[in-house]
This record gives C-alpha cells, structure tokens and sequence, in this order.
C-alpha cells in the first residue's frame, strides 16, 4: 500500500484542529427527545384523522372535497367537469370507472397511456397521511406509476376507513396488506408539486400536476 509522508508544519496544524473539534463539540440541542415516546410527539390534536387530513392537505395547496356518499361524488365531478370546459378526464380505478359509467357519467373515460392531453385523471390511493396532509400511492394500483404524476390536474378519491394518523403507522398497514409481496414503489405524494431550483422562485406543476383535489367519501 502507497502511503503518504505530511510535513511537520501540517502535521502540527491537524493536531490543532483536531484538539479544537474534540473541545469544542456540539452538544444535541434537545437530549431529551430520545427520551419521549414517539406517540407522545406526535400527540395534541383534538381534530379527527379526516379534519386534520383536509387542515393540511388544503395547507399544502391541495382542494379538499367532502362527500357524505358516492353520489355527492357523482354529483360534484359532474359540476367540476362542467365547470372547468374539459374535454377529457380519465379514471384508472376499474370500480369507479364502473360506478361512474352505471351512472351516466359517459364523459369519464378509462385511462389511456396515449392520451397524453388528457385534462385530469381520477385515480385511488393507498391511504391518506393525516398529520402531514400527504398521499401515498403504490405501483400495485391500475396505472399506479403514471396516473398521479402525469396529467395536469390529478383527483383522488378516497374512503374515510383510508385515513391512517401518521406515515408510522401507514407503513404498518403497507406491510400488513401486502406481506412479502410489497409493492416495488410506494410514493408519498404530499400536495401539486413544486420547486424553486430556478433563481429559487417557485414554481408550481413542473414534476408533476399543477392541481390535486380530494375527494373523501364519509364511508
């Protein structure tokens, strides 16, 4: 092995730096942490899962939707579709593609990788992440890669029992539902995307849908 001779002048001078790192090192600014449970930090809302999902959610630039029930879903996509003047808005969830089409819902099509202008896309999710207002996504979903992140406006909709109170305990129902057979991506989409890497101005829906609505269904 080549080995590197260091002057004594510099030899001396690392002595030195060594001795002040050793000295002077930084204490953890707050020991205590290690001590408290994690439930116990993650604790103090008197919000339920759903009002504290949509608290964040909307914080993060997302557009909350509450439905008592499938048919106030059918009723507020059929205004927002009216509303926005879209020509396409795609599904890739087979059992709302069929609830939407059992109910006259013809402008909702099933999800098409050539549609590439499509206006929006419905899909589902695994569960929502209440404490941070997040979203996670799987490949085990219909089109689970590509759906959430593709088009411009992206709109999920999911069951009240979906609502879990932190990614801890997502995680845990993740590996309960799948077992050994984990998905091979598990996406934690947390509202529209957004960045500031150019002269740090930030810029919504350049990695991903300039929109994200939710629609929680009360069931």
């Amino acid at each position: 092995m080549q080995s590197f001779k260091t002057s004594k002048a510099k030899e001396n001078i690392l002595r030195k730096i060594r001795k002040g790192l050793h000295e002077a090192s930084t204490p953890m600014p707050f020991p205590e942490v290690d001590k408290e449970s994690i439930a116990k930090v993650f604790a103090g809302s008197d919000m339920s899962p759903e009002e504290r999902f949509a608290t964040e959610f909307i914080k993060l630039g997302g557009k909350f939707v509450f439905c008592e029930n499938e048919q106030e879903l059918l009723d507020d996509l059929h205004v927002l579709y009216d509303q926005r003047g879209w020509q396409q808005l795609l599904c890739s969830e087979q059992r709302l593609l069929n609830v939407f089409q059992n109910n006259k819902l013809d402008f909702v099509q099933q999800v098409d990788p050539k549609a590439a202008g499509a206006d929006a896309c419905i899909t589902s999710c695994e569960m929502l992440v209440a404490r941070t207002g997040s979203v996670v996504f799987s490949s085990k979903e219909y089109h689970g890669r590509v759906a959430p992140v593709f088009y411009p406006v992206h709109i999920i909709v999911a069951y009240a029992h979906q609502v879990v109170d932190d990614l801890q305990q997502g995680i845990t129902l993740m590996k309960e539902r799948y077992g050994n057979n984990l998905p091979s991506m598990i996406n934690l989409n947390t509202g529209p995307s957004r960045t500031a890497d150019i002269e740090k101005t930030l810029v919504v829906g350049i990695h991903g849908p300039k929109e994200v609505f939710c629609f929680l269904i009360n069931s």
